[in-house]
């Protein structure tokens, strides 16, 4: 596919960032794990690194690739954290989660002094909202929580679309041990404004606007890879 083709160019290049002895967040879905395995080419050619996965999945990849594992336990604090993004904006506003680890995604880049984005160019947009936003969620009182989020988002006009993930029958499930109701919002025009809201609710974890933690996305189209900044 072809987008699968701008995903590895993206985390290719991304690899190139990648210097001796750093301390790395690994995020998590398909263009993080093309991240990877060029992580774990330049590990087999003598790079010396340690890196600390957001979530399972990523972590049994990388350590089946031979690079090297901790935790944030053991290392709380990092240099680089590289991964992907659902969405970005010119701001480098991200919505993330689709994979499903947006919480220990959010917590890894928030100990990170930097966070480089990788994606293909359908992700980038001029208003964040078409990907539908992840919210985490307890399970216990998962309907007062689903009012309570449905009113907020009233609050800013917003549609009150809210799935779970999964279904009822057969929910997704964090690494966590929680849910993730998708929000299909169309359009997020004060993502700040939304993001303190939604936190204030009793039995949110978290949600997938990663707000000021990115800074810097190497995005891959037609026309190659390209630099882009916060502006």
């Amino acid at each position: 596919m072809v987008s699968d083709d701008f995903k590895k160019q993206a985390a290719e290049r991304a690899a190139e960032d990648v210097l001796p002895g750093m301390r790395l967040g690994i995020g998590t879905g398909s263009t993080a794990e093309f991240f990877v395995h060029a992580l774990a080419q330049r590990v087999r050619g003598g790079l010396d690194v340690i890196g600390v996965a957001t979530s399972e999945r990523t972590h049994t990849l990388a350590a089946d690739l031979g690079i090297q594992l901790t935790t944030l336990e053991n290392l709380p604090e990092l240099d680089l954290t590289i991964d992907g993004a659902d969405e970005l904006d010119a701001q480098l506003t991200l919505i993330k989660g689709g994979g499903g680890a947006l919480l220990r995604e959010k917590i890894v880049a928030s100990a990170s002094g930097r966070m480089i984005v990788i994606a293909d160019s359908s992700k980038e947009v001029a208003t964040l909202g078409r990907f539908p936003l992840p919210i985490e969620v307890v399970p216990f009182g998962l309907k007062t929580t689903t009012n309570a989020i449905s009113q907020v988002l009233g609050e800013f006009d917003l549609p009150q679309k809210l799935v779970l993930r999964g279904g009822v029958a057969t929910p997704f499930v964090t690494d966590g041990g929680h849910y993730i109701l998708d929000a299909h919002l169309e359009a997020i025009t004060q993502a700040q404004s939304l993001a303190t809201r939604l936190v204030e609710i009793p039995g949110v974890v978290e949600h997938g606007l990663f707000i000021g933690l990115a800074t810097k996305a190497y995005v891959a189209g037609t026309n190659g890879v390209k630099t882009v900044l916060p502006v």
